[in-house]
């Protein structure tokens, strides 16, 4: 089974989710879309997948949004679109695809949803929060 996450290994977030796919017994391929961003037509696929908005997948937090002016609704789709693949950073991470679907994992135990075996057992992300106890339940 095939399983890819875009991945920035400076994120919390993309390690935990990162962690969670190899704690299922899965090694994904794993793509640094900040050395590697997706092509255009990728780029629109994953949205697609996703069924979000490209404005839905930008980042704020950290990225150019601001100096771009992407508040601002007048861009269009393509052109946000355009922004993400001048300044990959603006992109959301991660993003993870299985054959069981798309998502982009934040919180990073939304990968869960679309793993082949999300029974995982106990998980712990990095910062001390417990996500899944020692008995298998998710902690809500």
């Amino acid at each position: 089974m095939t399983i890819t996450i875009y991945h920035n290994p400076d994120c919390g977030t993309s390690r935990n989710t990162l962690a969670i796919i190899r704690q299922s017994g899965e090694e994904p391929q794993v793509i640094e879309y900040l050395k590697t961003p997706p092509s255009r037509d990728r780029l629109v696929e994953l949205i697609k997948a996703m069924a979000m908005t490209p404005r839905q997948l930008l980042r704020e937090k950290g990225t150019p949004y601001a100096e771009l002016g992407l508040g601002d609704p007048k861009w269009s789709d393509d052109q946000i679109i355009d922004f993400m693949l001048a300044h990959p950073i603006l992109i959301n991470r991660p993003i993870v695809v299985t054959p069981l679907g798309t998502v982009l994992a934040r919180p990073s135990e939304a990968v869960l949803d679309i793993l082949p075996n999300p029974d995982i057992g106990p998980f712990t992300k990095e910062d001390g929060e417990v996500v899944i106890d020692a008995t298998g339940k998710p902690v809500v």
